[in-house]
C-alpha cells in the first residue's frame, strides 16, 4: 500500500473513531430532536409531530450515512484491459446533495471529475460513489473538492485529477444574506491539469468552462 494511500486511510480511521466514541444511541438522538422542536416554539407531543424525531434520525442516517463508507475500498477495485487508452476520462454533472457543516442547510450541486489514467482504470460508478461518500458528511465546499481528488489520486496513482465542482448553499440562499440563484465554483487540479495549461483547459472546455 503506497504512502498516499495509508495517509487517507488513516485520518478516515481516526474521525471514525472519534465519532464513535462520543456518538449518542438512538433514543438520545430523538431526544435530541424533541429538544429542538420545543425550542422552535411546537409542542413535540401534538399529532403531527409525534413522528417527527425518529423520521429526523432515519433521515440523518441518510444524509449522514458517508462517515461509515471508507472511500478507498470503492477504488481499489480496477481495470488494465484498456488497449493502452490514456486519455482523459471525465464523469460530468454528477449531482449530489449534501450540507453546510456550519449551519447544517443544504447544500446542492454538481460535481465534475477527471483522471489521467497511468495503467488502469477504475469503473466510472465509483467516481460517482466517492462524491457521494464525501458529500455525505457535514461539509464545506472547498474541503470536500479536495478530499475527492486527493482520495482518486492516492488511490488511482494517474497522471493527474481534476475536480470542478458548482453548488447552491442554501445556508446564504435562504437565511443570512438571502441571496438566491447565486453559486459556488471550487476546484483542485493535480498532476497534469495543474501543470500543464493545454491539459487544464481541455477539461475546463470538457465541462463548459
Amino acid at each position: 500500500m503506497n504512502s498516499k494511500v495509508q495517509d487517507v486511510r488513516n485520518s478516515l480511521a481516526q474521525e471514525r473513531e472519534a465519532a464513535a466514541a462520543r456518538r449518542p444511541d438512538r433514543v438520545e438522538a430523538e431526544e435530541a430532536v424533541r429538544t429542538l422542536l420545543r425550542w422552535a416554539g411546537d409542542d413535540p407531543a401534538r399529532e403531527g409531530l409525534l413522528g417527527t424525531p425518529e423520521r429526523v434520525v432515519r433521515a440523518y442516517e441518510e444524509f449522514f450515512g458517508g462517515y461509515l463508507v471508507d472511500p478507498v475500498d470503492m477504488l481499489q477495485r480496477t481495470f488494465e484491459e484498456t488497449d493502452g487508452y490514456d486519455e482523459m476520462v471525465l464523469l460530468r454533472d454528477i449531482r449530489f446533495e449534501s450540507h453546510c457543516e456550519h449551519h447544517m442547510a443544504p447544500i446542492i450541486g454538481v460535481a465534475h471529475v477527471a483522471y489521467f489514467p497511468r495503467s488502469r482504470v477504475v469503473g466510472i460508478s465509483k467516481l460517482a460513489r466517492v462524491v457521494q461518500v464525501y458529500a455525505k458528511r457535514l461539509q464545506i465546499q472547498e474541503k470536500m473538492t479536495a478530499q475527492i481528488a486527493n482520495t482518486i489520486e492516492a488511490v488511482l496513482q494517474p497522471h493527474g485529477v481534476a475536480v470542478v465542482i458548482e453548488a447552491t448553499h442554501q445556508c446564504m440562499t435562504t437565511r443570512g444574506v438571502h441571496k438566491p440563484g447565486t453559486s459556488m465554483v471550487t476546484s483542485r487540479m493535480l498532476g497534469a491539469f495543474r501543470n500543464d495549461p493545454k491539459t487544464r483547459q481541455e477539461f475546463l472546455g470538457m465541462i463548459g468552462k
